[in-house]
């Protein structure tokens, strides 16, 4: 498999507002930048969208470092959460309904083509890449 690392980020003007997440994908030397749009979202939505965008651009299936801010996406990974939250129908430990449900779902089948390991780093922190995807999700909600 090939060995890729992604870095991802979302951000929001506004929570729920306008949005925009963006990624880098680094193999063997060569950055790819992905980032988009969205009028009407939330934080947590973003975060997962750069995840679930940048997975989708891998091309075969690949062992993956994905690197991001957000604790929403790693913990629910890393802590089993998303498991749990799908084999009860979607529903949290506190008998809530789980949120973002579409995206999970479609980061789940991507967890099945790929092997990936989340890596959580703290935001606004100076980490290179992570810096740079935010500057690609907020350049996204500012110019639209």
């Amino acid at each position: 498999m090939k060995q890729v690392e992604i870095y991802t980020d979302g951000a929001c003007s506004g929570n729920p507002g306008k949005g925009g997440w963006g990624a880098v994908l680094v193999y063997n030397g060569i950055e790819k930048e992905l980032s988009g749009f969205e009028a009407q979202t939330t934080n947590n939505r973003m975060e997962l969208t750069a995840v679930i965008e940048a997975l989708k651009a891998l091309k075969e299936p690949c062992s993956v470092k994905l690197t991001t801010d957000s604790k929403y996406v790693c913990d629910a990974i890393n802590q089993g959460w998303v498991y749990s939250w799908e084999a009860n129908n979607w529903k949290k430990a506190d008998k809530k309904p789980a949120l973002n449900v579409d995206l999970w779902e479609e980061l789940l089948a991507l967890l099945e083509e790929h092997e990936v390991e989340f890596i959580w780093v703290k935001g606004h922190d100076g980490h290179k890449y992570n810096e740079r995807c935010d500057r690609l999700a907020v350049a996204q909600y500012t110019s639209n």
